[in-house]
Parts: C-alpha cells; structure tokens; sequence
C-alpha cells in the first residue's frame, strides 16, 4: 500500500508544482491522483491506522503558515497519510502541548516549525525518545541532535535580495535608512538580517545610507561579520516580533524620534510582506516622508496588491509549493525507512542537520506578472491593476 502511496505522492508533487496556487483553504482529500505513465491509481491509507504524520506550525496569524497548512493537507491526504496540522500561536508552551499531543496519537514523523529554535529542542527530544523522527521546518530547531532533517529556503539569499534591491536603487550619500527584523527568538530572523547586513554594511560604511533608527547598528557600522551576539545587540533595538502591529508602533516610535532631516527620501529594510505593509503605510502617513523604498519577502496576497499599487516596493519570493513537496517527500522517505536526499547541511549548535534548500526570487513590479501569475501561483482574477 505505501509504494502506491509514494507513486501517487511523487505524480502529485508534479502537479501542484504547474498548477494554480490561488486558494487558501485546504482542498478537500482525494481519492485518487495519477500515477507514472499517466494511469490513475487509488491512493488508499497506509497499511498503519495511526495518525502518520503531525505538523505543527507557529501561528494562523500570518498569510504564509495558512498558505503552507493548505499545501500540506491536500498532498498528504491525496497521498493516503493521515495527517494533523496545530498551530502554536507564538507560544513555545503551546507548541511544546501541541507536540505531546501529537505523540500521544502515534505519529510516526514530527514536521516542526519552531516559534523559538532554542525552546524547541525539548519537544524535539520528546520526539527522539518517542521513537519519533523530526524534521526541522522552515527554521532550524537549535542546540539538540534530535533533528533528523531540516528543510528551507535559503535564508542568507533572502536577507541579501532585500538588500540589495535598496542597493541598487540608491543614488549619492546620505540616504535614510531604517532597519527592521524579525523575532529575537526565531533563528531564521537573525539569518534574513546577517545576509542583509554582509550587502548592507559597505554601502553604510561609505555614507551610502545612514541608520536612523539604530543606535547599536550605527556603534558597528564599521563591522562587515557581526557576531550571533551583535546581532542580538541590534536586532533588540529593530525587532517587530513578525508582529505587523508591533511593528507599527516601532515604526511610529522610530518617526517621531526623527528629525525632518532624517526623513524625505527613505530607505527601509522591513523582514516580511505582514510587517512592510504595516511599517509602510505608517511611513506614507508622515508628512516630512518625501518618498520610500521598502521590502518584505513571502509574497503575501495582500503585499502582491501592493506591489502592484506602487505600496511596497519588493518582496522576496519564496515558493511554499517547492518548500512543502521538499518536506513531504523527506516525510515520505523516513516512513519507508529511507534516508531523504539533502544537499548540505547547517549546524544547530550541536549537530550538522542533513538538509535541502530552495531558491528565492526578488519580485517587484516589473517581474511579477511573469512569476507569481505566469506560473500558476496565483490568479490574476483575484487582483486589480494588471494589464
């Protein structure tokens, strides 16, 4: 029953990969999905009547985990594995109960997406002794070896692609920069910023840009490779938690500190599509704000209409499609007593995680068309303002 299982799996990943990605509520199991060569094949459950696999991602409160939760229901289900999805809502407490929960249903495979990379380590080794196999989703579980397999994007890229596009639409010196980031407790915010940072740094370093709302990033502004440490330093002064209405308030705080002079033309680097839209919309509202530049990354439906409305100025792509069919067929591949394929490996602090990491893609008005729309991600009758 798994081989027809696996087939089916692999003939699904194909086509969801050409197909439309437009909804946001998981598709309803199926029954069947075509095999190699064409032919149709019953996708009935595993032989095993416990639940297979359990998911647990940080919180319904961001557009990209819903995105993810509705990818893994339908190619898990089509595939013939059960499968649970929780969601943590920011809480390590949470997640660390979702995870129990979990277990004592007799998963088989743990995909965890950590609210912190630290506090996780506990439910990770509560997997292990579970006899329960981990992969570490999208952030990277921190300071255990009961880590299987870790799945990601490249985050230093995402970082870096941010940077660069305020880089490259910079002009003279002097220009105001406004630095924000993730949550201190989320391993990948510290990522995003470092790859930000090592593009970033020269162009400070030589009076491209200067930091207005960072007092610790200004004290290493001479600093190219900043310490975890250093990092904490400034990420502590520019951290929105991922939190849009934290990052409002950040934002506001960061306005009225600032003098007319440090405002008119700006540049702000903001970590992801939910925060960009609130940090920028706080900008658009300051008078003495001329104009600005702002990032974001995940290609959130809302960021893409304000991509396309002149809102926000970029967000970095990250196909969730490819992130998910990359966890499935890790999960897939540990439940048939395989080892998943991995090209690499990133060390947690106690162990080198065997792990694969896709692409991202900067999109801006003049791409994005061609890669959110073209390719069947997402439909083109949901937006308005495209040719």
């Amino acid at each position: 029953m798994r081989n027809k299982a696996v087939i089916a799996l692999l003939a699904l990943i194909a086509s969801l990969v050409l197909a439309a990605c437009g909804q946001q509520t998981p598709a309803a199991p199926a029954t069947t999905a075509p095999a190699a060569g064409g032919e149709t094949a019953a996708t009935t459950a595993p032989e095993a009547s416990a639940l297979a696999v359990g998911i647990v991602l940080p919180t319904r409160d961001e557009t990209r985990w819903t995105q993810d939760e509705a990818r893994f229901q339908e190619a898990l289900a089509a595939a013939g594995y059960d499968v649970e999805i929780l969601f943590s809502e920011q809480d390590s407490a949470k997640e660390r109960a979702n995870v129990e929960s979990l277990l004592t249903q007799g998963i088989q495979v743990l995909i965890l997406c950590p609210v912190d990379g630290t506090a996780a380590a506990s439910s990770a080794e509560a997997a292990r002794e579970a006899g329960v196999q981990v992969i570490s989703y999208d952030r990277l579980i921190r300071d255990t070896d009961a880590v299987d397999y870790y799945v990601t994007f490249d985050s230093l890229a995402v970082g870096a692609q941010q940077a660069q596009y305020l880089v490259d639409n910079a002009e003279g010196t002097g220009n105001p920069l406004f630095l924000y980031a993730g949550a201190a407790s989320d391993n990948n915010a510290f990522i995003f910023f470092q790859g930000a940072w090592n593009v970033l740094q020269p162009k400070i370093a030589d009076g491209t840009f200067v930091i207005k709302n960072s007092s610790e990033a200004e004290g290493l502004s001479a600093t190219l490779d900043l310490s975890r440490e250093q990092q904490a330093q400034i990420i502590s002064q520019i951290t929105t938690d991922w939190n849009p209405a934290t990052a409002k308030t950040l934002a506001e705080s960061n306005l009225t500190v600032a003098q007319a002079d440090d405002k008119g033309d700006v540049f702000i680097l903001a970590p992801n599509d939910d925060t960009a839209r609130s940090i920028g919309d706080t900008f658009a509202a300051d008078p003495d704000v001329t104009s600005f530049l702002i990032t974001g990354q995940d290609a959130a439906p809302a960021s893409v209409q304000y991509i396309i409305d002149g809102k926000q100025s970029m967000t970095v792509f990250k196909d969730v499609r490819t992130l998910v069919d990359d966890a499935i067929a890790a999960a897939v591949a540990l439940l048939e007593g395989n080892d998943p394929s991995s090209a690499g490996s990133y060390n947690n602090g106690a162990v080198d995680v065997p792990a694969i990491q896709s692409e991202v893609v900067t999109v801006n008005q003049e791409n994005i068309e061609a890669v959110l729309f073209d390719s069947g991600y997402y439909n083109t009758a949901d937006y308005t303002g495209l040719d």
